[in-house]
């Protein structure tokens, strides 16, 4: 089987940030044969490979040489382990907001927290996405995935992706070497809201299904977050920062009110959109790019921009940050196509 594959291809409406960016080549496989072929085409010429999920956790540069890959490949099975838990299995060209909204309304437990998160199922893992309180390593069991440099096929336990904060092996000693083709989830037939974030059970009933909480989270996110169709966006662009009980401590001496949240080994996270505001920078802008003006976390793009810019504005909010709080903010979304700037 021989996959065509288009040249030149523009990838500015394929990022959630709307950044200029041509693919040299582009392939779609709609089947897992048609990713082994094309992959294989690629080995046999030596181009480099990129795989592109969702595009909505990435800053892209403005040429990917070689093949970018965007697997649409999207179906999902359910399996009955027992009485309470079910298996799901989830192509990775999968919508990730439609998986969780088709999930909720069959009444199963675990993904409804992470509603209206943008990108495919395939790019969840990477970072290991998360929201109100929840996280993909909450219900993942299994990674499928093939290596780029030899079309193996492996499948890793969910205890071996080393997921973390934001962070997952596939960002670290797997990243650019492998394609994730699919995803196996358990989830729960046993009532299990977890509301303890903000202002989410308020917004829900004493008993509520998972659907419920799953629109629920959809109104708080549309409340905070710009969608990224009107104005182009990543989602949260800085990691919540995790820092030492000391500075915390400090901190909280002279901003009492300063959200901040324990963690494993006496250290605190605290909120990186809050640190922003607190600089006076919602709905700052300069140039192209600006600071949304209902969520700090949010940076925008206004148009006429690109990576560079990008990552010069970024570094103007962090750079503010630090000098007020004495707080290293860690630039969430992925570099593709563009090195990391000299200092970071």
């Amino acid at each position: 089987m021989r996959l065509t594959w288009q040249a030149h291809h523009d990838l500015s409406g394929a990022n959630t940030l709307g950044l200029p960016c041509v693919a040299e080549r582009f392939s779609a496989p709609s089947t897992p044969a048609e990713l082994a072929a094309v992959l294989q085409e690629a080995r046999a010429a030596g181009w480099p490979v990129t795989v592109l999920g969702g595009g909505s956790n990435l800053i892209l540069g403005d040429w990917l040489s070689g093949l970018v890959i965007h697997p649409e490949f999207a179906a999902y099975r359910c399996e009955t382990l027992d009485d309470e838990s079910v298996r799901v299995h989830v192509d990775a060209g999968m919508n990730w907001h439609q998986l969780v909204m088709s999930l909720a309304e069959q009444g199963l437990w675990g993904l409804e927290n992470l509603a209206l998160i943008p990108g495919q199922c395939g790019a969840a893992p990477i970072q290991n996405i998360g929201a109100y309180g929840v996280e993909l390593a909450d219900v993942l069991e299994r990674v499928h995935l093939v290596h780029l440099a030899d079309g193996r096929e492996q499948v890793l336990e969910a205890a071996d992706c080393d997921f973390g904060y934001r962070d997952s092996l596939f960002k670290r000693a797997l990243d650019g070497r492998v394609v994730i083709t699919r995803l196996e989830l358990c989830l729960s037939t046993r009532p299990s809201p977890r509301l303890g974030y903000g202002d989410l059970a308020s917004r829900v009933g004493p008993s509520p299904a998972p659907l419920e909480v799953a629109e629920a989270v959809c109104a708080l996110r549309r409340e905070k977050l710009p969608d990224p169709a009107v104005l182009a966006n990543a989602g949260s662009f800085f990691k919540n920062p995790v820092v030492e009980a000391e500075l915390a401590e400090a901190l909280l001496t002279h901003h009492p009110d300063m959200p901040h949240f324990s963690r494993p080994g006496g250290r605190f996270k605290l909120a990186a959109g809050w640190l922003i505001d607190q600089c006076g920078l919602k709905g700052y802008r300069e140039g192209a790019f600006g600071v949304h003006d209902r969520q700090a976390l949010v940076l925008v793009h206004h148009g006429g921009g690109d990576a560079e810019g990008l990552l010069h504005f970024s570094d103007s909010i962090a750079s503010m940050v630090l000098k007020r709080f004495g707080v290293v903010l860690e630039r969430e979304p992925r570099l593709v196509g563009i090195s990391e700037p000299q200092g970071e």
